[in-house]
């Protein structure tokens, strides 16, 4: 998951001088959308399971609602258009992968 994410935000992996072609924006996009799919319930499962006052769970489980509403949203040319929009996917997979390894205990 995060090696799609870095090939959107890393500049390393992508420059802004080089955009990515459209038929990489499409796939990558597709990726982003598949991978938030899977990990957003086992995130709130793992979440619920918190106390209610947990600092953790809040994060995660509004983490967990921003993705979904990345996920109902299309691109705009207002906002950056397919790049914009895949970039912002990338953003919320990237938050949402530190929130899991945070409820999983896996974060180093």
């Amino acid at each position: 998951m995060r090696a799609v994410v870095d090939r959107l935000l890393d500049p390393d992996a992508a420059p802004e001088g080089l955009p990515l072609a459209p038929g990489e924006i499409e796939t990558l996009t597709l990726q982003l959308r598949g991978h938030l799919e899977l990990l957003l319930p086992e995130v709130e499962e793992t979440a619920q399971k918190l106390p209610r006052a947990s600092i953790p769970r809040y994060c995660a489980l509004a983490c967990t609602g921003e993705a979904r509403e990345r996920l109902r949203t299309a691109p705009s040319p207002r906002y950056g258009g397919p790049v914009g929009h895949a970039r912002r996917l990338a953003r919320t997979l990237n938050a949402l992968v530190d929130h899991w390894e945070i409820l999983r205990g896996d974060s180093s």
